[in-house]
């Protein structure tokens, strides 16, 4: 038998717990598993043994965390490097953990691959598992990630508002989005729109090259004919 640790990092999300309950619930089902731990506030936690143990976790507890929004073991914006790694390994070797599960983004994967490598070095046996959590649905091979159909669905939300508060103040309205290098939570702006003039009128994603010329003209061609323009832009 070993040990088992998952831990949540990042930015938090409408789901990321149902994804941390579903690792737990899983997890218990394996005799092979003795002790699950759970590292709070992601791998500055997990550097520091700052565990919990989530097997004495109620059901009942376990199913209103699952439906609660936000990070429940806490997060970390820690971006670690290769000495940052060891020192994760290390805390792994010492508990016998040898189930790693991390949930979050790109930096979250970068960061299972790098522990594994160093196992796989080092002769230890460890199975480490990214388990996706973005919003803006930038991860490989990952179609639809757990947190973007949420986040999607709040921008827009937020976009019929925008465009109804457009409507009463004419103008030129900007929203940024999540996205750095992504478009596809800036695409979901438009899932509000029942009517040709309603907005987003103009939608900007990183795939596809901006021109600051074309934007002025199209702008200016939306203000000419509705008076007024709401845009929605990705971050990069």
């Amino acid at each position: 038998m070993a040990n088992a640790i998952v831990s949540q990092s990042g930015g938090p999300t409408g789901v990321i717990n149902a994804s941390l309950v579903g690792v737990i619930e899983e997890a218990c089902k394996h005799k092979e598993i003795d002790r699950l731990y759970g590292g709070l506030h992601a791998v500055a936690g997990i550097v520091k043994e700052d565990f919990i143990d989530l097997k004495k976790i109620p059901i009942g507890t376990l199913e209103r965390v699952a439906a609660s929004p936000s990070s429940s073991l806490g997060s970390s914006r820690d971006k670690p490097d290769d000495e940052y790694c060891a020192r994760i390994l290390e805390v792994l070797k010492k508990r016998d953990i040898r189930y790693f599960y991390y949930i979050g983004g790109n930096d979250s994967a970068n960061t299972c691959y790098i522990i594994n490598n160093m196992a796989e070095r080092e002769g230890f046996q460890l199975r480490a598992f990214h388990v996706p959590k973005t919003v803006d649905n930038d991860l490989r091979v990952t179609d639809h990630c757990p947190g973007f159909g949420t986040a999607g669905k709040f921008v827009a939300c937020a976009l019929m508002g925008d465009d109804l508060d457009n409507r009463a103040l004419a103008g030129v309205k900007i929203d940024v989005i999540m996205g750095r290098h992504a478009g596809f939570l800036t695409g979901t702006s438009v899932l509000g729109r029942q009517r040709d003039d309603d907005g987003p009128h103009l939608v900007y994603i990183p795939e596809r090259p901006f021109a600051m010329e074309k934007f002025l003209a199209d702008v200016e061609g939306v203000f000419k004919k509705l008076g007024r323009c709401v845009i929605a832009v990705s971050e990069g």
